[in-house]
């Protein structure tokens, strides 16, 4: 392209930019579509190549002006150019400004037919009745830009500007002969003019020059929209890192400064020092809307010099890649909760190893020794031994009813079902259910007070008194008391439960409800580490809340509290 864009010739054509309250020059509609860092293509409705940038010509191979022409599949894998074409056909029919290709790995085909991965954002415009799509490509795989190509690019520019002024003495110098190539020119220039408004109009990309401080100088309507901003409230007034949350830039500066190790401020020095490290491209930030609402994208950064080489200004291209970071997202949870049931899986079959061996020992003990008194007054050694079983089939049980009902809650299958029932009537068949775990001498103590009726899940509330009251057994000494108390006072449900037990050490009562822990002074007493957590786990399920106040060798004290909506 040549140096078409000067003042005179855009007031005598009549050429305007569609940009509120500024106006595009030429060096910066060339930069934008020629020195872009990032692949920019515009078709007809017929699929073929009408423009192509440089950098685009480049990522595939091709000689300067090679693609014009050409049907948009040669750039695509065979593989893909079939459903290609109907989808291209299908964007022309029902035409939006939209990333390409979301959820899906998209593949472009270089002239020498080697691939490389792609995203492309499409956007449309018309002229007249000609219906034309816009496509930014960014190879994601390379990250080319050297200090070295950038004072190559900007000696081909200089090289280019030299030859455009040269032309253009020429083509003064011969006006009177060449009225014909100049009409022929003009009408090249008012289409180009038109080509470059559409692309800065149309295109699904933010784009935006701010210059070498980082205040905003050009603002497209896609960043309008995308960003919550007008134009005449951005451009002059703010700074590129009004769009960024200030962890993310304190966080970047860090880096930089650590990697280069000269101290780089969190605002707009990371983007210079970035393009300076040749880092500037395919850069993942946290873009800020106007309402404080936040999404994805990924940023090109690049600068734009001017003939004496110096930075006059930067030209950003972001993508928005929110999609694909909530899929990267999505992701990463179910891997954490496959590695979660993964755990619980590991954790069981050691438990179990364990656990099983203690009652399965006293069951094949106890079934021997059973068969060896056979006369009526070794009646009481049998009962002994039946009792045994009894209770070590019952715990067995238990474990495996621990295991599922973790199983269940982690997986998402258990929800309360909630129902009028008389609390008291419950609490007296828990305490009758459990007098089989009584050590010698002990007794569970219970009293209710307030009215009765309460709306839970009466299942999850029998299987946590349970608990708490087995517990309880568990960890006190013969001879003692279990308190066992309800109250009702207005909408609100407190249970609580007390022993006199060996109580729990103060560093342990805050990780009593995670999933296999065991309190340290507890290790010669059997158990899973899953009970407390399945309680906790049911308090929460009904919206209730749990402490625990203890004392070693004093006891324990549970306190439950529910709404209670009756």
């Amino acid at each position: 392209m040549q140096n078409i864009w000067g003042e005179s010739e855009k007031a005598k054509f009549g050429l305007q930019f569609a940009m509120p309250f500024t106006t595009l020059n030429n060096d910066t509609f060339h930069a934008l579509f020629n020195y872009a860092s990032i692949g920019i293509l515009i078709t007809n409705a017929k699929g073929e190549i009408q423009m192509a940038n440089k950098y685009i010509e480049r990522q595939f191979g091709y000689e300067s002006g090679e693609l014009i022409g050409k049907a948009v599949e040669v750039l695509v894998p065979m593989r893909f150019a079939g459903r290609h074409v109907h989808h291209r056909e299908k964007f022309s029919h029902d035409p939006h400004s939209r990333p390409m290709g979301l959820g899906m790995e998209l593949a472009g085909l270089k002239k020498d037919g080697s691939e490389f991965p792609v995203e492309v954002s499409l956007g449309h415009y018309k002229i007249d009745e000609d219906s034309y799509a816009l496509a930014f490509i960014n190879d994601i795989t390379q990250r080319k830009e050297t200090e070295h190509a950038i004072i190559q690019l900007n000696a081909h520019l200089e090289q280019k500007v030299k030859e455009g002024s040269q032309s253009l003495a020429i083509t003064v110098e011969q006006l009177g002969n060449q009225i014909k190539e100049t009409e022929r020119k003009d009408a090249e220039l008012e289409r180009v003019n038109t080509f470059l408004n559409n692309i800065w109009n149309h295109a699904g990309a933010i784009i935006f020059i701010c210059d070498n401080t980082g205040i905003i100088q050009f603002f497209n309507p896609a960043a309008e929209k995308a960003l919550g901003y007008s134009a005449e409230h951005v451009v002059g007034l703010l700074s590129l890192e009004t769009f960024h949350l200030q962890n993310d830039l304190i966080k970047r500066a860090d880096e930089i400064t650590a990697l280069t190790g000269n101290p780089v401020k969190p605002g707009f020095d990371i983007f210079s020092a970035l393009a300076e490290l040749n880092l500037g491209n395919n850069q993942e930030w946290n873009y800020v809307r106007k309402d404080g609402s936040t999404f994805f994208v990924s940023l090109n950064v690049t600068p734009l010099k001017d003939q004496q080489n110096n930075i006059s200004s930067y030209l950003g291209i972001a993508i928005d890649i929110s999609e694909k970071k909530k899929a990267e997202s999505e992701l990463l949870a179910a891997l954490d909760k496959e590695r979660e049931l993964n755990e619980l899986k590991s954790r069981f079959v050691s438990m179990a190893s364990h656990e099983f061996r203690t009652p399965l020992s006293a069951v094949l003990s106890s079934a021997y020794l059973l068969s060896k008194y056979v006369k009526s007054e070794d009646q009481p050694h049998r009962e002994k031994h039946i009792q045994r079983i009894v209770s070590s089939v019952t715990s067995l049980t238990e474990i495996l009813n621990d295991f599922l009902s973790v199983g269940k809650i982690e997986e998402g299958e258990i929800h309360p079902r909630y129902a009028f029932y008389d609390i008291e009537d419950q609490m007296n068949e828990v305490v009758q259910s459990v007098q089989h775990l009584l050590k010698k001498d002990q007794s569970i103590s219970y009293k209710h007070t307030g009215t009765k009726t309460v709306r839970l899940d009466a299942t999850m509330m029998k299987h946590i008194v349970i608990n708490l009251l087995s517990n309880a057994v568990k960890f006190s000494n013969e001879n003692s008391t279990i308190s066992l108390t309800t109250d009702i006072s207005g909408k609100k449900l407190q249970l609580a439960v007390q022993d006199r037990g060996i109580g729990i050490p103060s560093d342990d009562i805050q990780n009593l409800f995670k999933r296999f822990f065991r309190s340290s002074n507890v290790t010669n007493i059997q158990g899973t580490g899953l009970g407390l957590h399945i309680v906790g786990k049911y308090v929460d399920l009904m919206d209730g809340t749990i402490t625990c106040e203890s004392n070693l060798g004093e006891g324990t004290t549970f306190i439950l509290t529910f709404i209670n909506n009756n």
